[in-house]
C-alpha cells in the first residue's frame, strides 16, 4: 500500500459512538509478525527509515493511480514509463531526504544504486502490461479509505488500491505488490489482507466483493480469490482475536518479540532483545484497563497456533 495505514490502541470517538479502537490490515499483519515489531510501530511510533524497495513500491504504485486518470487510448507502457522520472522528483520535493537512500546505497557495491533501482522500477512497470490492458479498464475507485465498525465497536479501516465495479454490479478489488507472488504455504498471509479488504466493502455496501485480485509485478503473476460471506465472517471473527490480543499485550505491558525472516529487513532490530537490544521503556498504556486479562500459557503462542488451525 502506498498509505501508511495507523492503527490505534487509544479510545476514539466516531460519529459520537465510542470506539473500542481502530485496526487495519497492515496493522493485524504486523502483529501477528511481531508483536514486539507491533509496539514499535504503532504504539511508540519509532521513527523508520525508507528503505529502496519500500519506496519502489510507492513510486509504482503512484504510477499506477495516475495513469487511470489519462484517457484510456493514452495509457499506454510507453506513457507509464514517461511518468516515471516525473513522479520521482515530485517525490523528492516533498521528501528530500529519500535521496539519501541513494548515497548509502551506492557506497556498498552489493546494493543497488540510483539508476539500477530506476531501471527495476520500469520493469515492474513493464510486467504490469503484461497482465492487464489498462485502456480497456475504468476503476470505480482508486486509494478508496473505506471503515466499518465491528458490531463490537471495533473500527476497521484500511485503503484499497482499486475498485472496479461491472455493469452488473460484481465488485473487484485489486491490490498492487512491487515483490514476487508469494509460495502456496504463505498465500494464507496476503489473502487475509484481500479479505479485510472484502469485509470493509460488505459491510459499507452490502455486496460481496466478486474477485479479490493481487497483482504482483516481482514477478508478474496474479492471485485471485472469490469470498463468500462464510469467509468474510470468519475474518471478522480473526480481527476481533487480533485485537483480543492487542488489547490483552497493553493491559500487560508484554509486548512480545517473534524471531522470523522478517527480522532481516526490521528498521527496530537494535531495540530488539532477541537481537541483543535494549527496548525504550514502554508508554503509558493507551487502553482503558477493563477486566483482568486471563493467564495461563502466553496468549501469543495460542493465538498463532489458533490462527494456523483456522487458515
Amino acid at each position: 500500500m502506498s498509505v501508511d495505514q495507523a492503527s490505534s490502541t487509544e479510545r476514539l470517538h466516531v460519529d459520537g459512538v465510542n470506539v473500542l479502537g481502530a485496526i487495519s490490515p497492515r496493522r493485524a499483519s504486523d502483529f501477528l509478525t511481531c508483536p514486539l515489531m507491533f509496539r514499535f510501530r504503532t504504539v511508540d511510533r519509532l521513527p523508520e527509515t525508507s528503505s529502496v524497495d519500500a519506496v519502489r513500491g510507492t513510486l509504482v504504485h503512484k504510477v499506477l493511480e495516475d495513469l487511470f486518470s489519462l484517457p484510456a487510448a493514452e495509457r499506454t507502457p510507453e506513457r507509464a514509463q514517461a511518468m516515471l522520472e516525473p513522479t520521482w522528483e515530485t517525490f523528492v520535493a516533498e521528501d528530500p531526504p529519500l535521496l539519501d537512500m541513494f548515497a548509502a546505497a551506492e557506497a556498498h557495491s552489493s546494493e543497488a544504486g540510483f539508476q539500477e533501482w530506476l531501471r527495476s522500477a520500469g520493469e515492474a512497470l513493464a510486467r504490469y502490461f503484461d497482465l492487464e490492458d489498462p485502456r480497456r479498464l475504468e476503476p470505480a475507485d482508486r486509494e478508496l479509505y473505506v471503515e466499518t465498525l465491528t458490531d463490537s465497536k471495533l473500527l476497521l479501516r484500511g485503503f484499497i488500491d482499486r475498485l472496479d465495479v461491472a455493469p452488473d454490479g460484481a465488485i473487484r478489488v485489486v491490490d498492487y505488490k512491487s515483490g514476487s507472488s508469494p509460495h502456496p504455504d504463505y498465500e494464507a498471509k496476503a489473502l487475509f489482507q484481500m479479505r479485510f479488504y472484502a469485509l470493509l466493502i460488505w459491510r459499507t455496501r452490502g455486496v460481496v466483493p466478486k474477485m479479490l485480485q493481487l497483482v504482483y509485478l516481482g514477478n508478474g503473476e496474479m492471485l485471485r480469490y472469490e469470498p463468500d460471506e462464510a469467509d468474510l465472517l470468519a475474518t471478522e471473527r480473526k480481527v476481533e482475536a487480533i485485537w483480543d490480543a492487542v488489547r490483552r499485550a497493553d493491559e500487560e505491558r508484554d509486548w512480545q518479540p517473534h524471531v522470523s525472516r522478517a527480522c532481516d529487513w526490521c528498521s527496530f532490530k537494535a531495540f530488539c532483545p532477541a537481537w541483543g537490544g535494549t527496548p525504550p521503556p514502554v508508554p503509558e498504556r493507551r487502553v482503558r484497563r477493563g477486566d483482568a486479562p486471563p493467564r495461563g500459557p502466553r496468549w501469543f503462542g495460542r493465538l498463532r497456533r489458533w490462527w494456523r488451525r483456522s487458515r
